[in-house]
């Protein structure tokens, strides 16, 4: 792999050098056969006389000194902050005033790994990543709305391991799961979530009518179609089914073992466990699911949201907002 602003390969700068050097050739010549200018390829042949064949391989184009770097003080600050928020480089903007470009530099820099392969209570690497190079969205609010259904373990009363340590006595075992029911409008990312004992296709059908009326209170007048992944609870159910119909909305399905199709609604499942679910060691479950409220109103009304420019979703549908 050659440099990334480089004319010549290493095998071109070769052919250069032994047409000039070893076949006595003139060098403007040969630069015209290989699409160079004579300066270019003066500096190939001189840099063979001072180095040899090693010369002709790529080197760093990164300048000796980097006056305009910022302060490793400052560097810390980011780095700090990163670690005390677990939080992208908007968040980390507005802690430090380190413009969000710089910050992000820095963390590269610092080969801090991204939010996604971190483990959202502790901020330690624990995966690695994927994403799309696909990416889309719908022009208008309700054209399409993204669902999706994430199973968190119960806590028991006093708390569980997250507070206590993983000891026998407060692990929780067997007393089964809550279904967090999402639903994300495409367009203006507003969300709307629901803590459920199941996801059978009778309470999925529910959620989506009390969704849809969720958006409607919020200006999404009409749901033209509805996104979800080929569970049978959405593809098989008549309930769920009538419920779209009713709503005058098509079914869409992600393509099979392929999550990141429905990449919204996964990316709001991923949010809502590292900033509600596991942001801080809950007493209770109950304790967990009444924080949920105000966490939805926060992500829908004053939350940045990268993806919209940094503007909460509610920016989208009331611009005097």
């Amino acid at each position: 792999m050659s440099h990334a602003n480089a004319r010549l390969t290493v095998h071109g700068r070769g052919l250069l050098v032994r047409r000039v050097v070893f076949d006595e050739r003139p060098v403007a010549h040969v630069a015209a056969e290989l699409g160079v200018s004579r300066q270019c390829a003066h500096r190939w042949v001189k840099r063979f006389h001072e180095l040899g064949w090693d010369g002709l391989h790529d080197r760093s184009s990164r300048p000796l000194s980097c006056p305009n770097r910022t302060p490793a003080a400052t560097e810390q600050r980011v780095l700090d902050a990163r670690r005390e928020l677990r939080a992208g480089p908007d968040q980390i903007a507005r802690q430090t005033g380190v413009p969000a470009r710089t910050v992000t530099r820095i963390l590269r820099r610092h080969h801090v790994a991204p939010l996604a392969a971190c483990d959202p209570l502790t901020g330690d690497v624990i995966r690695a990543h994927r994403k799309s190079a696909h990416r889309y969205e719908h022009p208008e609010p309700g054209d399409m709305i993204h669902l999706d259904v994430k199973k968190l373990g119960r806590i028991p009363d006093g708390g569980g391991w997250r507070a206590h340590g993983r000891s026998e006595a407060v692990r929780g075992r067997g007393i089964g799961y809550d279904h967090i029911h999402t639903a994300i409008d495409d367009h203006s990312r507003l969300a709307y979530i629901e803590v459920l004992p199941d996801e059978k296709g009778t309470t999925c059908a529910g959620f989506l009518t009390r969704a849809a009326a969720y958006f409607n209170t919020h200006g999404i007048t009409s749901i033209h179609r509805v996104m979800t992944d080929n569970a049978k609870n959405y593809r098989t159910s008549h309930a769920f089914q009538q419920a779209c119909a009713t709503l005058g909305a098509r079914q869409k399905f992600t393509r099979p073992h392929c999550p990141w199709t429905n990449g919204k609604a996964e990316r709001l499942n991923r949010t809502l466990a590292q900033e509600w679910a596991y942001r801080q060691a809950y007493t209770s479950n109950q304790h967990r699911t009444d924080a949920l409220p105000t966490w939805l109103h926060h992500y829908n009304t004053t939350r940045p949201h990268t993806g919209i420019g940094g503007h909460p979703p509610i920016s989208r549908l009331t611009p005097t907002s």
